[in-house]
């Protein structure tokens, strides 16, 4: 039965890994049941968050640019904090996918183990309405004071999971031992030289400040930013 792990969430610009970025990095390591560390920390990916992520999480474009670091040191010092534990989490795999996604870009193992309460809740507690961390917490009496912010969910999570032992298990010791976690990420494609320079050439010609490192975009973030630009402030005219 998994007693000693680290229970991990992520906050991000949206669902898809192969797109959208990790923001907020929240985890605590739990030790024969208590919680003994925590980590946490914003994620500065150098564009504006969408009105929606900042109404839902509460995280604000200043608090990237003030208070967040570069990818790369989060990334490694998060990969260090987990190393010799295996992970807990609410819906694991989404979380996961973006956290191997970010170890794999920068050549860092991170094959791991690992619990999903959504799994156990969906095993455990059928009648609950829904299987949501918020609806887990309320039926633990456990106050949530700062949903969809990442170590405030991973405390909640790790909580919620301690009472589904506590409750389940003595009866289904197996359902709480770890299983791999399995995913592969797609092989990183930079953005190429022509759309960099063609980019460049926009971002010049429109007057907007660049705000992203060129050698961080992919070929897909590179092409949606051209989009993106010229749908909101057309193509660059020749004359």
């Amino acid at each position: 039965m998994l007693r000693t792990y680290i229970c991990f969430d992520l906050e991000t610009t949206g669902l898809n890994v192969e797109e959208d970025e990790i923001i907020e990095v929240g985890a605590v390591k739990v030790v024969e049941g208590r919680l003994t560390e925590q980590f946490t920390c914003f994620v500065n990916i150098h564009k504006p968050l969408s009105p929606f992520i900042t109404e839902l999480t509460g995280i604000s474009d200043g608090m990237l640019t003030k208070e967040g670091y570069e990818k790369q040191p989060v990334i490694e010092e998060f990969v260090k904090f987990c190393d010799g534990y295996e992970l807990l989490g609410h819906n694991l795999m989404f979380d996961y996918k973006f956290m191997k996604t970010g170890a794999s870009f920068y050549g860092l193992p991170f094959e791991k183990k690992g619990i999903d309460t959504l799994d156990l809740a969906r095993k455990f507690l059928p009648d609950l309405p829904n299987k949501k961390l918020g609806t887990l917490c309320e039926h633990y009496g456990y106050t949530n004071t700062n949903a969809h912010r990442a170590v405030y969910d991973a405390r909640a999570t790790a909580y919620c999971y301690e009472q589904m032992v506590k409750q389940f298990g003595a009866d289904n010791p197996k359902k709480f031992e770890p299983s791999p976690l399995l995913y592969r990420p797609k092989k990183w494609e930079p953005a190429t030289a022509k759309q960099k320079r063609y980019l460049n050439d926009l971002l010049k010609y429109h007057k907007i400040e660049n705000k992203t490192p060129m050698e961080n975009l992919s070929k897909s973030e590179a092409s949606k930013l051209i989009d993106s630009i010229i749908l909101k402030h057309g193509i660059m005219k020749r004359f």
